[in-house]
C-alpha cells in the first residue's frame, strides 16, 4: 500500500499539478501571516505578477539586446577590437548567471519583493555610472558587472514568482511574461538609435539608467505567496534561532535557502550543460546583428529596425509556442529539441544574407525560433526538478550557464577579428546551439530509462524518495 502511494506521488511530481496544489495547501497552513493565498492561484493577482515579469524581462534582457546599437558607438569611440568591446555584454550576461544562486537565496531569506527592488536600484546606478566611463575597464565594472548583478537580483526572483503563482497555466504565463523582452526591445532599438543621434552614446546610456528605475516598481507589486518549501524553510529558521547557533553553524543557516542536492541530480546537470552550450549562441547574434548589417551597407536606422523585426517575431514565437506547450500536444522537452535545432540552423545560414530584405527575413526567422525556444525552456526546467525546487534550480542553472554567457560574445568576437567578417560570429553561435541539442536528447533518454526503472522496480522508488518525505515529516510539528 505504501509503495503504491509513493508511486502516485512520484507521478504527480512529474506532472507538477497535484503535488503543486497539495504542497501549496500545506504551506498555506504553516506560513507566516503575510501569506495572502493558498496554492497556485492560476489567475486573479497572478496576472499582476505576469505584468511585473513582463516589465522585468524587458528592462533587463531587452536592454541587453538593444546594446547592439551602443556597441557600435563604443567600439568606434574607444577605437578597440570587436572582442574587447563585446566583453561589456558578456560580463553583464555572466554576472546575471553567476549571481542567480545568490539572488535565489536572498529572495528566499528576505523576500522576493525587497530583493527585486534593490536589484532595480543597482541596475540603474550601474548604467548611469557607466555613462561617465573614461575607458573600457570602467564600462566592464559598471555596465558589465554592476548592471549584471542588478539584473540577477531582479530577474531570478521574478521568474520564480511567476512559477509559484501558476500551475496549470504555467507555460502560458512564462511565455507572456518573457514576451516583455520582445515588446520592449522592439521599442528600445529605434529609441536607442535616436538617443545616440541626439545625445551621443553617453546621453543614451544615462536615459536608459533612468528607465531601469521602473524595476523597483516591478518589485513592489510582487505580493508574497507562500509554498510548502518556504513554509519548511520558515520553520527551520525558527528552530535555528531557538538553538542560538554559533559561527560553526553558519552552513546550517544557508542550507535551508539553497537546495544543494540539485548538484547530485543527474537530469538537472545534463539540462544545465545544455544551457551552457546554448548560451554560447544565445547572446552573440543580438550583439552583432546591427554591426553585421552596417558592414553590408545597410543604413543605421534600417540596421536597428532588424532587431525590432526580430523582437516582433520573437513575441509571436513566445506566445504561440507557449500556448502550444500549454495544450500538451507533445512533451515540452520534445518541443524544445525542435526549436533549438531550428534556431541553430537559422544562425548558420545568416552569412548568406547581404541585403536589407534578406537580413529582414533572417531576423524574422531568428526571432520566431528564439521566441519558441525561450517560451518553454524554463517550463522544462520546472519539469526536471519540480516546481517547489524551481527557485534554487533556476539559480544553479543560471550559474552553470554563466560559462556560455561569458564566453559566447568574446569567442564570436575573436572569430570576427580573425576573419574580418561579422558573419563568422553567427556561424559560431549556430554551431554551439546545434551541439547543445545533444544534451537535450541525452536528457530524454535518461528520462525514459528512469520511467522504465520506476515501473519495473517500485521498491527502489520507495527507497529513493522516502528520505525526501522523511525530511519533510521531521519539520512538521508533533
Amino acid at each position: 500500500m505504501r509503495t503504491q502511494t509513493i508511486l502516485t506521488e512520484l507521478d504527480a511530481l512529474r506532472n507538477m499539478n497535484s503535488l503543486g496544489q497539495k504542497k501549496g495547501m500545506r504551506g498555506a497552513t504553516d506560513s507566516p501571516p503575510e501569506s495572502p493565498s493558498r496554492g497556485a492561484p492560476d489567475g486573479g493577482y497572478a496576472w499582476i505578477i505576469v505584468l511585473s515579469g513582463f516589465t522585468v524581462f524587458g528592462l533587463t534582457l531587452g536592454v541587453i539586446k538593444s546594446f547592439g546599437v551602443l556597441y557600435v558607438e563604443i567600439h568606434h569611440y574607444f577605437d578597440t577590437t570587436a572582442t574587447t568591446a563585446s566583453w561589456v555584454t558578456s560580463i553583464a550576461v555572466a554576472t546575471v548567471h553567476v549571481a542567480s544562486p545568490l539572488a535565489s537565496a536572498l529572495s528566499a531569506r528576505f523576500g522576493h519583493r525587497l530583493i527585486v527592488m534593490i536589484g532595480g536600484l543597482i541596475c540603474s546606478i550601474g548604467v548611469i555610472t557607466g555613462s561617465f566611463a573614461r575607458n573600457m575597464l570602467e564600462l566592464y565594472l559598471t555596465v558589465g558587472f554592476l548592471n549584471g548583478l542588478g539584473y540577477a537580483l531582479t530577474w531570478t526572483p521574478t521568474v520564480t514568482m511567476v512559477g509559484l503563482y501558476f500551475d496549470r497555466r504555467r507555460p502560458l504565463a512564462n511565455a507572456l511574461s518573457s514576451s516583455g523582452e520582445c515588446i520592449i526591445t522592439f521599442v528600445l532599438m529605434p529609441l536607442s538609435q535616436w538617443l545616440v543621434d541626439s545625445y551621443t552614446w553617453r546621453g543614451a546610456m544615462l536615459i536608459m539608467g533612468g528607465l531601469q528605475l521602473n524595476l523597483c516598481v516591478c518589485g513592489a507589486i510582487l505580493r508574497p505567496l507562500k509554498t510548502a518549501k518556504t513554509s519548511i524553510v520558515h520553520k527551520r529558521s525558527k528552530q535555528l534561532k531557538k538553538k542560538k547557533l554559533d559561527r560553526k553553524s553558519f552552513k546550517s543557516r544557508i542550507l535551508p535557502y539553497v537546495d544543494f542536492t540539485l548538484i547530485a541530480n543527474a537530469e538537472f546537470m545534463v539540462y544545465s550543460l545544455f544551457g551552457a552550450f546554448a548560451a554560447l549562441g544565445f547572446f552573440a547574434p543580438a550583439l552583432f546583428l546591427v554591426p553585421y548589417a552596417r558592414s553590408r551597407g545597410v543604413e543605421d536606422y534600417q540596421s536597428a529596425a532588424l532587431m525590432s523585426i526580430s523582437a516582433v517575431l520573437d513575441l509571436v514565437g513566445r506566445v504561440t509556442f507557449g500556448w502550444v506547450a500549454n495544450l500538451r500536444i507533445m512533451k515540452t522537452l520534445h518541443q524544445l529539441i525542435i526549436t533549438v535545432t531550428l534556431l541553430g540552423v537559422v544562425l548558420v545560414l545568416c552569412p548568406l544574407a547581404s541585403s536589407f530584405t534578406e537580413l529582414a527575413v533572417f531576423s524574422a526567422a531568428f526571432g520566431l525560433a528564439f521566441g519558441a525556444t525561450v517560451s518553454v525552456h524554463i517550463t522544462v526546467l520546472a519539469e526536471v526538478v519540480g516546481v517547489q525546487r524551481l527557485g534554487s534550480a533556476l539559480g544553479f542553472f543560471m550559474l552553470i550557464r554563466s560559462s556560455g554567457g561569458l564566453l559566447g560574445p568574446p569567442i564570436a568576437g575573436f572569430f570576427i577579428d580573425q576573419m574580418g567578417d561579422y558573419g563568422a560570429g553567427f556561424l559560431m553561435a549556430g554551431a554551439a546551439l546545434i551541439m547543445s541539442v545533444l544534451f537535450l536528447i541525452l536528457l530524454e533518454l535518461m528520462h525514459r530509462k528512469g520511467q522504465r526503472s520506476c515501473t519495473n522496480s517500485p521498491g527502489k522508488v520507495e527507497d529513493m524518495i522516502a528520505p525526501h518525505y522523511k525530511a519533510e515529516e521531521e519539520t512538521e510539528p508533533a
